[in-house]
């Protein structure tokens, strides 16, 4: 039986490193320009044109095209959306789903919406590999990603929510507070998969240790971490020493996001998936 796994760009993977893997692009419009989430993209201008528009920015799901195309040929596909309190990804990746099984009988997709994105993504793909390489049955690894999502969790932390007030993700009201005096703002994707605000901090050495104990209340005991960040590489690795400091040997992975998450976290934010 021929698997795939397949996220949409929200996951920040362009591919992994054993199995069959495809990415579908989100899209981010600025203006008149639309930035295609792909392996193309040019993160540098994409940033200049936010920074040059005055008006609203908006992002777009991919299209069930685009999804069918993701899926090839594939007898079993895992497919990974962001959230759908967010984004039509998964529904968009539903209807695929449908059109591909009645197309071809006999094939099956399995759609699973992260309520979340980002660093929880990669962590779902990255257990979605392990067990298309142990050989597991397609019923098993249905079974074993829906309990592995139960003890996953996205924390993050932003210096502004423009872009997320802007698309009707946040209200307003936090998102200027965000923009005064310093403030970042700690939050967590809820069970719902939005948005939910957990402290207000001023300076690095709060941000960091609201992240750490929000961490530890989700039942954060020394697993997997997956840190992503929008030109805040070193607020992301103080995070990850302290973390090391407090339990041994965690598996801990830095990268910088790629086009969607940047446009969502903007200039300084950190994301950060976790086993819990």
């Amino acid at each position: 039986m021929k698997y795939k796994i397949v996220s949409d760009s929200a996951a920040d993977l362009l591919a992994i490193d054993q199995a069959p893997f495809a990415s579908v692009p989100l899209h981010i419009i600025i203006g008149s320009r639309e930035f295609i989430d792909d392996e193309a993209v040019d993160l540098a201008q994409m940033e200049e044109a936010l920074s040059a528009h005055k008006g609203r920015s908006s992002t777009a799901c991919p299209g069930v095209d685009e999804w069918l195309r993701a899926f090839e040929d594939a007898d079993a596909v895992f497919c990974v959306t962001i959230t759908s309190a967010l984004s039509g990804s998964y529904n968009s990746a539903m209807s695929a789903r449908q059109q591909y099984e009645e197309r071809y009988p006999g094939r099956l997709v399995h759609v699973i919406d992260s309520l979340s994105a980002g660093p929880e993504m990669v962590l779902i793909v990255e257990r979605l590999q392990e067990l298309v390489l142990s050989g597991a049955t397609p019923e098993i690894i249905r079974t074993e990603i829906t309990d592995y999502t139960r003890h996953t969790r996205l924390l993050f932390s932003l210096e502004t929510l423009r872009n997320l007030a802007n698309n009707g993700r946040v209200s307003p009201a936090a998102a200027k507070l965000a923009g005064i005096l310093g403030i970042r703002v700690v939050g967590q994707a809820s069970d719902q998969g939005e948005l939910a605000m957990l402290n207000k901090c001023r300076g690095e050495q709060c941000v960091l240790s609201s992240l750490l104990k929000y961490m530890k209340e989700l039942g954060y005991q020394g697993g997997k971490v997956r840190i992503s960040h929008n030109g805040n590489g070193k607020m992301a690795a103080a995070l990850a020493a302290q973390i090391r400091a407090l339990f041994p040997n965690p598996d801990i992975r830095i990268y910088a996001a790629r086009a969607l998450c940047s446009y969502y976290a903007e200039k300084g934010g950190i994301l950060v998936g976790l086993e819990c």
